[in-house]
């Protein structure tokens, strides 16, 4: 039984995936505002630049534990 569950979370995974590399293959240039959303860092100088996109992370959390809970509630 332990091995159909992470079979099951493969399966998801690498749906996840394909399905992302859909998106940003065909809409890639639609969502350039992604990582430059109020609240991601940059900070550049002579030779050092610096960039967190903490927002941007924030998002993505959000939206993978909204997944995972309903995936997670049917399955």
């Amino acid at each position: 039984m332990h091995m159909q569950e992470n079979a099951k979370l493969m399966i998801l995974t690498g749906s996840l995936v394909l399905l992302l590399g859909i998106v940003f293959y065909f809409f890639g240039e639609k969502l350039s505002w992604i990582g430059r959303l109020p609240g991601d860092f940059r900070y550049e100088r002579d030779n050092f630049s610096f960039y967190f996109p903490l927002t941007t992370l924030l998002l993505l959390s959000l939206l993978i534990n909204i997944l995972l809970r309903l995936f997670r509630k049917f399955f």
